[in-house]
């Protein structure tokens, strides 16, 4: 995994980089660097080193995170790391809360996939429906109403006539002698009127007189009925759907804490023995304070035509406080969590970035290989989703009385899952121009090199070098460099 530095030399190689030009040519754009196989800059850090291993480890962390809110900068956490020896108390119990998140989680996924098996057969039913009421509305068309009539006899004789056995239209008609004409007459006759006006004889006029009537009997009560099983099936979608969203929301909170709870992988770290019981962690702070340029231009730090300027680009001065913990885990008397105490190491690290580059650092994170399992619990619970969007959108934003489907996105309970609402539609994702994360960031301009991001730096090594003489001065054990 890439370090902080690296990855924001690879944002800026220019500037942040030592091999920045080298990389630019091997690689040809920034977008393409690998952050592993960047040599950052120094910058002039500084560092702590506060070792007590009667004391904990949380204070040196909080107060840290207090000083940096106090001085009025915005504080976030980018990196969150641990990992225990196999042979500490505290890697038994960890391992035992990831097992009861793991076993939670994979109950309610066994239940979301019952669930999205029923969500499958109710869109095949619907389907089939939707496909059975598009008979009924032809046969009031002028155009079709012909064929989607003999379209509804077949049917009423394959599942209804035909339950009379012997005695059903085409039973008559295709195995005994004399009613050869049954069938033919049947397909071709709407009304009772019409079978008198056929050339028949009496026989087949008084069998196909009663099943006509019955046939058109059939159709009116049969599209009622269906339409009332197409809405009932509807509203179960519906139902299933919501249900789906609730399993989402209950099982994600086990597979993130199940995520979290996962050690980093430090098979060759050598504070890390085995037999020992110790615990290393890793965080990383960022805190920012953006430049306000007419601020500066009256404190005399840039010149006073800069109290007008409007800058094209913010500029933040930026303190990345990269914590090392080596502990030794202690439980808390009798309760199930642990204090630590031990060594821990801060490096104090200034730099000003703008804000095109803080983007791209945030994606560069969200892209490492922390967030690989964060996408997979996404995916497990959302993807599959995914793919019946289009079917139950096709149904639940029908409008009542429609089986023609209903483009409208209104009040479909499902496009939450998936996070559709926060999406933007392909269509305007194409018209968009390619921004920055597509051809990599602009470089300063000469106001911004000369001025803005040179008062963001010496800002940012002073507000650096402050933190670090505060905790110094407040800590008598400390070492420092």
């Amino acid at each position: 995994m890439a370090s902080i530095p690296q990855i924001i030399g690879k944002i800026n190689p220019w500037l942040y980089a030592e091999n920045g030009k080298e990389l630019l040519r091997k690689y040809g754009s920034i977008e393409k660097i690998l952050a592993d196989e960047v040599k950052p800059k120094n910058l002039g850090e500084n560092k702590l080193v506060y070792d007590s291993p009667s004391e904990t480890l949380e204070p040196v962390y909080f107060y840290l995170l207090d000083l940096m809110n106090n001085r009025g900068m915005e504080t976030e956490k980018l990196f969150d790391n641990f990992a225990s020896t196999p042979g500490s108390g505290h890697f038994s119990e960890l391992g035992t809360k990831a097992t009861v998140m793991q076993q939670n989680a994979s109950k309610i996924m066994g239940d979301v996939n019952n669930v999205l098996r029923s969500v499958l057969n109710i869109i095949y039913d619907l389907k089939d429906f939707k496909i059975r009421l598009k008979n009924y509305e032809d046969l009031k068309s002028k155009e079709s109403g012909e064929a989607a009539l003999l379209t509804l006899k077949q049917i009423w004789m394959d599942r209804v006539d035909i339950q009379k056995g012997n005695s059903s239209i085409k039973a008559m008609a295709l195995g005994q002698a004399g009613f050869q004409t049954l069938l033919d007459a049947f397909l071709v006759s709407k009304n009772e009127k019409d079978v008198d006006k056929l050339d028949l004889n009496e026989r087949i006029k008084r069998i196909l007189k009663p099943r006509i009537q019955e046939f058109n009997v059939w159709v009116k009560e049969s599209e009622k009925e269906l339409k009332k099983r197409y809405a009932l099936e509807k509203s179960y979608l519906r139902s299933q759907v919501n249900s789906v969203k609730l399993y989402a929301r209950w099982a994600k909170p086990y597979l993130k804490a199940a995520q979290q709870l996962e050690m980093s992988a430090k098979d060759r770290e050598p504070a890390l023995v085995k037999a020992f019981n110790t615990i290393l962690l890793e965080m990383t702070l960022l805190g920012k304070t953006k430049i306000d340029p007419k601020e500066a231009a009256i404190a005399g730090k840039l010149p006073l035509d800069f109290q007008e300027l409007k800058a094209k680009r913010e500029y933040y001065s930026c303190i990345f406080l990269d914590f090392r913990f080596r502990g030794i885990p202690q439980r808390a008397g009798q309760q199930s969590h642990y204090v630590f105490g031990g060594r821990a190491e801060v490096r104090f690290i200034p730099y000003a970035l703008n804000k095109d580059e803080l983007k791209m650092l945030d994606r560069e994170i969200d892209n490492d290989d922390l967030s690989d399992v964060l996408k997979l619990i996404e995916g497990a619970t959302t993807e599959s989703l995914g793919q019946m969007q289009k079917e139950i959108n096709l149904f639940l934003d029908e409008k009542d009385g429609e089986s023609s489907g209903s483009k409208k996105e209104g009040s479909n309970p499902f496009l939450a899952i998936i996070g559709y609402y926060n999406k933007k539609s392909e269509k305007e994702e194409t018209k968009k121009p390619k921004s920055a994360e597509v051809k990599g960031i602009r470089k300063d301009d000469w106001i911004e090199k000369t001025h803005l991001r040179n008062l963001a730096a010496e800002n940012a090594r002073d507000m650096a070098f402050t933190l670090f003489d505060v905790y110094k001065q407040g800590h008598g054990m400390v070492s420092y460099t």
